[in-house]
């Protein structure tokens, strides 16, 4: 299984909604409403994407061309960089004027919720072409590689399993130590601790998104109890497994 397309089977987009808008030059809104995700299409004219504070790369959109914001952090969208922001996007759908006016109904055509999964799969979608024309992530190019191709694949498939080097280098094809040697040249860290860092993931994911239990979770992702999760996921992320879901639950509550 492709591991985008294996994104359909994992966390799922939750309060999502859609915002056509139409604007004449000059224009600018600030972007502030915390979203994790964000997409935008240019159906006419184009507009450049600049970060709130100003640093980092720009992006300019044209007719045609699809962007993906990864937040919360806000920024603008503009027809020109220079130009000051004119509506402020809120959490919740929300519009404003740069003072705190509410803007609501003012500039937008009408706020749509998106339904049969379609956001999800807009986002596979794109990156699966972006990933064809630019360079992709080295997880992603590791599974077209000869030698450990089918490594990254078995790992996301049944990441529960109770992999080892030495299982991995069979199932490939190759020896335990082309493997190992391989797989740190194209992933740039060992098969065994990409497997953790994927199975922490997971579980960041499901302790957000779900209500399933920390033993049940460690359970899921492979690890032997919820203390061994815990631990583990307090040495990487700094905070609990359940510190982590409150977090995330308190900012789902603020973007409602």
């Amino acid at each position: 299984m492709d591991a985008l397309t294996g994104l359909r089977e994992g966390p799922r987009a939750r309060g999502a909604f859609m915002i056509r808008a139409c604007f004449d030059p000059p224009w600018c809104v600030r972007v502030a409403d915390r979203a994790p995700l964000t997409i935008m299409l240019m159906v006419r004219g184009d507009a450049c994407i600049v970060p709130d504070a100003g640093d980092g790369d720009r992006v300019r959109l044209r007719a045609g061309d699809l962007a993906i914001a990864y937040g919360p952090d806000p920024y603008l969208c503009a027809d020109d960089p220079a130009t000051p922001p004119q509506a402020v996007i809120l959490p919740g759908a929300e519009c404003a004027y740069p003072d705190g006016r509410p803007l609501n109904g003012s500039m937008d055509l009408g706020v749509r919720s998106w339904g049969d999964r379609l956001l999800d799969l807009l986002v596979i979608a794109a990156l699966r072409a972006w990933f064809a024309t630019r360079e992709a992530p080295a997880w992603y190019r590791a599974m077209a590689d000869p030698v450990v191709g089918r490594a990254p694949r078995l790992l996301h498939d049944d990441p529960a399993h109770p992999w080892t080097v030495a299982a991995l280098a069979g199932k490939a094809g190759v020896s335990r130590a082309a493997l190992a040697r391989r797989f740190h040249d194209l992933v740039g860290e060992p098969p065994m601790a990409y497997l953790t860092a994927w199975r922490l993931a997971l579980a960041a994911d499901r302790l957000r998104d779900t209500d399933d239990t920390p033993e049940a979770i460690a359970r899921r992702v492979g690890h032997g109890s919820a203390f061994s999760l815990s631990s583990a996921f307090k040495r990487v992320h700094g905070v609990s497994p359940q510190e982590h879901r409150g977090r995330g639950r308190d900012r789902h509550r603020s973007q409602t």
